[in-house]
């Protein structure tokens, strides 16, 4: 039987997990297949990056992987790692409004409550806000729309106050972007049904979120909804492509064109070689698929799919150098704060074992839509803008030991209004015009360790149905 070529373009976690689930699967079944993975750079793993320095456990990307959706501890268990799990601590989470820290409002579900009276005493909403809020429980259903700014659906239902209060800082805190250009059916379709099925948004919650179970006796420390890898994300990275077949893997050439062939496709390398396909996983952003499928008029759609970018700041201190300590894990900011930081985690509280005894790790990020400038000042003024911040809410007595600022241009797609239709339209024309070329990653359908994952494992399923 004739073996079927498969190249995977981009070693991120989508292209890995693609190339992984490919192998694993074509191995088990005996489908005579061969799979090669391209990454342009010389690493594989995209923005999941760690660093192990003077006992210190430093994510330069994500640090975190969200338990609810089970792909990314399934993945972890399947490689190996299932000892190396630890979870976040589940202490407060602030936000920082008006010039100060507010606790984070118990029940809150995406910043939407589920819980009444934790909104009712929070010193985050005026009287008035907390009266428009409660509108929800009135207000009739919105229309029918095909899709709609989550920053307009979640200022109808529930008001100003708690959108620029709570929902845009932990919203935009996670998609690095501006709410009012968010689309909502492509980040939050389960709103929009509630709204539609349910009327108000914290009815549907109450009926649709399971409860969690009361534990039996208080615990001293709680697990969060959060896990990673007491060795760093990075090692998962390290684990998956040690299971992909030698010689399986090309670092530090990209494709930079594919061709439709008489039967298949050619890869050009940017080292002037060329690899032939079968079928194609291209597990890029959307920038570098348009540039590579640049021949084809319906992926210029995506040279104008916004990408904004942000740096991760990291400082570590002595203990002593913090003066004002807060009971905590970290906080986001408003972003009509005067804050030029988006947020803050305490990380020698949030993961313990990521810091020696008698150390403090922050993690700042910069780069608000508007302020995207930041982001290309020097790393003095970063660390400047950054304390400056910090000191309005704790007192930093020394410079830091240690800092280091990684900066992620145009590392964050932004779904806004339309992206389901334009994605579906691009995904049409490819199955039309380059039948087995496939698009899977965070520029299309879902951000997240865990959603790439799943775009990994979608296309591996698309790759040996064509095949």
């Amino acid at each position: 039987m004739e073996i079927k070529k498969v190249v995977v373009i981009g070693g991120g976690i989508t292209g890995l997990s693609t190339a992984y689930f490919l192998q694993k699967e074509a191995k088990e079944k005996k489908i005579p297949i061969e799979i090669k993975l391209i990454e342009a750079s010389p690493r594989l793993g995209g923005v999941i990056q760690t660093i192990s320095k003077d006992g210190y456990i430093i994510e330069k990307g994500p640090d975190s992987i969200i338990v609810t959706k089970k792909s990314g501890l399934k993945l972890i268990e399947e490689v190996g790692l299932k000892e190396n799990v630890v979870y976040n601590t589940a202490g407060k989470s602030f936000l920082h409004v008006n010039g100060k820290l507010h606790t984070m409002p118990e029940g809150a579900y995406m910043g939407i409550p589920t819980k009444v009276t934790p909104f009712a005493v929070s010193s985050l909403f005026s009287m008035k806000g907390k009266l428009r809020a409660a509108g929800d429980f009135i207000l009739p259903r919105g229309k029918k729309l095909s899709d709609q700014a989550l920053g307009g659906f979640f200022r109808r239902r529930l008001g100003n106050e708690i959108v620029e209060n709570l929902i845009e800082p932990l919203l935009a805190g996670i998609y690095a972007g501006d709410i009012d250009k968010l689309s909502l059916m492509a980040l939050f379709p389960n709103f929009y049904d509630m709204e539609q099925n349910y009327r108000s948004l914290v009815l549907g919650l109450k009926k649709t979120v399971p409860r969690p179970a009361k534990p039996l006796k208080k615990q001293p420390t709680r697990k969060g909804m959060f896990i990673s890898l007491n060795t760093g994300l990075e090692s998962l990275i390290e684990a998956v492509e040690k299971r992909l077949e030698p010689g399986s893997i090309m670092k530090g050439t990209g494709v930079i064109k594919i061709v439709r062939a008489e039967e298949g496709y050619h890869c050009l390398l940017a080292n002037g070689t060329s690899v032939k396909a079968d079928s194609i996983v291209i597990a890029t952003d959307h920038f570098h698929a348009q540039q590579m499928l640049s021949d084809y008029s319906f992926m210029d759609v995506f040279k104008n799919m916004p990408s904004n970018s942000i740096a991760n700041v990291v400082m570590g201190f002595p203990k002593s150098a913090i003066k004002q300590d807060i009971e905590g894990t970290g906080f986001v900011v408003s972003r009509n704060s005067d804050h030029r930081i988006t947020a803050c985690t305490w990380t020698h509280k949030k993961w313990p074992t990521s810091t020696p005894e008698g150390k403090v790790l922050l993690r700042c990020f910069i780069g608000k839509p508007d302020d995207q400038g930041v982001i290309d000042l020097a790393d003095e003024e970063i660390i400047k803008i950054v304390l400056n911040d910090l000191n309005k809410t704790m007192n930093i007595t020394a410079e830091p030991e240690f800092h280091i600022i990684t900066r992620w241009k145009k590392a964050m797609p932004q779904y806004t209004i339309g992206h389901l239709d334009r994605m579906k339209n691009v995904k049409e024309s490819l199955a039309k015009e380059l039948p087995g070329v496939f698009l899977a990653g965070a520029s299309y359908e879902g951000v997240g360790i865990p959603g790439c994952i799943d775009q990994g494992e979608a296309a591996k399923e698309k790759v040996l149905h064509f095949l």
